[in-house]
């Protein structure tokens, strides 16, 4: 089954995170989020698949996160509130996203990957 690599191309971590597929010869299918923003929907379908909470799909470290000043609106907002704002613009969202099937998983830490994929 081809994975499908939710990234931003100019994002460091996100160009680490392709060579590592590649490197371990892991089918997949690339969407740029700048392009194909994630609608409320897949946003809603992964967070639940991934497990975590809401506000783990946040770019803490992104230009926008921080000029929203969204640090302390993230602790109190709705779920609603905050489907909404991540999906107004891929680049609130953590990356890279993976979907391999029913699994989903956020940002790249090596081991975490390897463990994912196998």
């Amino acid at each position: 089954m081809k994975s499908l690599f939710i990234q931003y191309p100019k994002c460091g971590t996100c160009q680490k995170a392709a060579k590592w597929l590649k490197a371990n010869q892991i089918d997949f299918e690339q969407r740029d989020i700048t392009i194909d923003n994630p609608t409320r929907e897949d946003l809603a379908t992964w967070i639940a698949q991934s497990g975590l909470p809401i506000q783990k799909f946040f770019n803490t470290s992104g230009v926008l996160y921080k000029e929203m000043n969204l640090k302390d609106r993230v602790k109190t907002a709705s779920t609603d509130e905050l489907l909404d704002l991540l999906a107004s613009n891929g680049k609130l969202v953590k990356r890279p996203v993976i979907i391999n099937g029913e699994r989903v998983i956020i940002g790249f830490k090596e081991e975490d990957w390897k463990a994912f994929f196998e």
